[in-house]
């Protein structure tokens, strides 16, 4: 397939800070989203979650890729050892750099994924992924955990446990919201990724994430990388909003 090269454009922020934020495609079908990221300039990164991958296929992960852009791949696999390792391990070899798992499938699974991930990068030559496990999804409160799922414990307990979890089944960051990161940033240096979702730049609508923060002060507390979708996604000018979110980690 041919590859397609990102313009180079003169942009008002670092390349640094656009490696930084992961543009999250969301709710867009497959021909919108490749059109959308193809005309952004500066992106770096962007996120195929359950919706596009669905429609879209694995296809979509090579096509965004032959666009130069890398891919966080957030599907969030939950399952048995043996499936968790086979989904790495086929997400791996499609070029993902970011996939997702759920660290409640436990050390084993999530110790199958990590070496799925490995054996599917290196059969195709592909860089090995950093697999990230999700916590507790941004869109839970605290209270609705205890009411729904009766877990007793928690936010801000579950999420470091959940964390520790994982990183000792040899996964390499985790999914949380901003709102854990300085914590679990105390709890876990660099190079142990922390991504975070949930991010609202000043004036946008926090929509259906409950635990939300600014992207620069996300970053100050020890994030990784943002991922943003709507507030870029939905701009009028969407250029110019990844611009600005670009530009707020520069002060």
């Amino acid at each position: 397939m041919r590859v397609v090269r990102r313009r180079i454009v003169a942009t008002s922020f670092s390349a640094e800070a656009a490696e930084r934020i992961i543009v999250a495609l969301d709710g867009m079908a497959p021909d919108q989203a490749l059109a959308f990221s193809a005309q952004v300039e500066g992106l770096c990164w962007v996120k195929v979650g359950l919706e596009l991958f669905v429609q879209a296929g694995p296809e979509v992960v090579v096509q965004l890729r032959d666009q130069g852009l890398r891919v966080f791949l957030d599907l969030k696999f939950h399952d048995i050892p043996a499936t968790m390792a086979g989904a790495c391990r086929r997400a791996a070899a499609l070029g993902a750099e970011l996939i997702t798992v759920h660290a409640c499938a436990g050390s084993d699974a999530l110790k199958a994924a990590q070496a799925g991930a490995v054996e599917g990068a290196q059969s195709t030559g592909q860089r090995v992924p950093t697999l990230l496990a999700v916590t507790v999804l941004t869109s839970w409160e605290e209270q609705q955990l205890q009411r729904e799922l009766d877990i007793s414990q928690g936010i801000a307990e579950r999420v470091p446990r959940l964390a520790q979890l994982s990183a000792s089944a040899g996964i390499g960051g985790c999914v949380c919201s901003p709102l854990e990161v300085a914590a679990l940033r105390a709890q876990h240096p660099e190079p142990f990724a922390l991504v975070t979702p949930g991010i609202r730049p000043k004036g946008a609508a926090v929509g259906d994430q409950a635990r939300v923060m600014g992207p620069a002060e996300a970053m100050a507390a020890g994030a990784s990388k943002l991922v943003i979708g709507r507030p870029i996604t939905q701009a009028e000018n969407s250029s110019g909003a990844f611009a600005t979110c670009c530009a707020a980690l520069m002060v």
